[in-house]
């Protein structure tokens, strides 16, 4: 049975575009996404290198990545909301002009300032891409076949991870870890040809306000607590991080206040009255937490606890990449065919298995392990993303379809945000705090006794995250068997 928001979309979007242009159209979202996930992967094995080169502190290189995610967080909805008012077309193509800018100047940053500074406006197009990436997926595509539209981006972020892990061993070992970025420069200019070429804005322009105190409180509030949750994985617990923590806590609840009365909020929490959507993106935000880690734990793993070189442990999880880019259209067109719920719970239920195969690890353990969890992980993301995908974007009203999108990719970045930094404090549990940073940013390794502990450690992060996904997987089941 089809939602009754599910009905009203196919009677009110314009009817799609010819298949070739089609096709051509979901290209250009396919390099998008592939931007994003090569520049997710590829940092991870570039950030020893950044840290010695600009010689900065292991806490400033943490935010490398955290402060990119967290402008990716805070900013989806409201330039979600920029396309549903300028267009979704215009506002994904600056944001690969952004993308850009914020990747040459990354290239050229020469200390911690400008560094984390360049990332945050790399975080604005990334923002903009994603942000409406999802809208105009739900422009080129009828409902009945968006959970194959969704595959092929699937198949986008697995191609752009394997890129992204290939590239960067190669590039940290062999050349510098400025080409991390200028490599983004060319892959954006043809995206830019194409989007100019194929794609073209259908929708009605609405009217929409701006929320700067959802977006502030969010932002600062988030800020507050990943500030102490960094903080406590390098040192101890002082009572300047308590006064964050605490502080970010104060700031996320009036943040909530705000969404309550605001005509038009950063977070619609009105979405969360149809009945598919409070689940699906409940899932959305536990699987990020879940999954979100994990290429960074099997890193320190590989490179702490087993001492492989960055090329030498980025060849061994290539094959996972390219398996689960074969799976993601398949098991789009299943979406198609049988609704969101049962590929999206059984994609959460095979990543429980990646999690458990991960946590059997140890320092003397096989090395395809590592191979086999990615391996299996990467298939039930295959599964999990465009079903879930599908689910929220049928059930979205359509005028409202930039919204859902933005929506959605805000509680995988929370999700996604807070894995990273519970990596950290679960690793921080098994051996001294500054040296467990150290060996997760990969400026140290470990022998003999400590490596055996240190492992013993992982394995307990991996239940963890077992555990976060079961969750996942029970608010993904009970979205009830209606074909959403």
């Amino acid at each position: 049975m089809v939602s009754e928001e599910s009905a009203t979309e196919r009677a009110d979007v314009p009817a799609p575009p010819e298949t070739p242009r089609r096709g051509l159209g979901m290209l250009v979202v396919m390099v998008g996404v592939l931007i994003s996930a090569v520049d997710g992967t590829i940092v991870v094995l570039a950030l020893p290198e950044i840290e010695e080169d600009l010689n900065i502190s292991l806490a400033a290189v943490t935010w490398v990545v955290v402060g990119y995610l967290l402008v990716v967080t805070v900013l989806s909805t409201q330039l979600g909301r920029f396309g549903d008012m300028f267009g979704r077309v215009r506002m994904y193509k600056a944001g690969f002009w952004v993308f850009t800018l914020g990747s040459v100047l990354c290239a050229l940053a020469w200390d911690a300032s400008t560094i984390i500074g360049f990332r945050l406006l790399q975080g604005l197009g990334a923002a903009l891409i994603a942000a409406n990436s999802g809208a105009i997926i739900s422009e080129l595509y009828p409902p009945e076949e968006r959970g194959r539209a969704y595959g092929y981006n699937a198949f986008g972020f697995s191609i752009g991870s394997v890129l992204g892990v290939l590239l960067g061993g190669v590039m940290v070992t062999y050349v510098s870890w400025q080409w991390i970025f200028w490599i983004n420069v060319p892959i954006c200019l043809v995206a830019l040809v194409l989007a100019g070429a194929v794609l073209r804005d259908h929708s009605e322009r609405r009217r929409r306000t701006l929320d700067f105190g959802g977006m502030i409180t969010l932002g600062l509030g988030l800020f507050g607590i990943l500030w102490a949750m960094t903080g406590l994985a390098s040192g101890p617990l002082d009572g300047t991080l308590i006064a964050f923590l605490v502080g970010g806590i104060v700031l996320l609840a009036a943040f909530v206040l705000i969404e309550l009365r605001h005509s038009e909020p950063t977070l619609d929490l009105s979405l969360f009255r149809i009945p598919t959507m409070a689940p699906s993106l409940m899932a959305a935000l536990l699987q990020g937490v879940g999954s979100f880690a994990v290429l960074f734990l099997v890193i320190m793993y590989l490179q702490g606890t087993r001492g492989m070189s960055p090329i030498n442990a980025s060849l061994l999880l290539v094959p996972g990449y390219v398996i689960g880019a074969v799976v993601g259209p398949y098991a789009g067109r299943l979406t198609d065919r049988f609704g969101s719920v049962v590929p999206a719970t059984v994609g959460l239920g095979i990543s429980v298995a990646a999690m458990a195969i991960f946590a059997q690890m140890t320092a003397v353990s096989s090395l395809w392990l590592a191979a086999v969890g990615n391996l299996v992980i990467m298939i039930g993301g295959s599964f999990f993303f465009p079903a879930n995908s599908t689910a929220v974007m049928r059930a979205a009203p359509p005028d409202r379809l930039g919204i859902a999108s933005g929506v959605l990719r805000t509680f995988s970045s929370i999700g996604m945000v807070f894995s990273f930094t519970t990596a950290m404090l679960v690793a921080s549990h098994s051996i001294p705090r500054d040296l467990a940073f150290a060996i997760f940013v990969g400026t140290s390794s470990l022998h003999g006794r400590l490596a055996v502990v240190f492992a013993d450690g992982l394995s307990g992060a991996f239940y963890t995250m077992m555990g976060i996904m079961v969750l996942a997987a029970i608010l993904s089941g009970l979205r009830g068997k209606a074909r959403v």
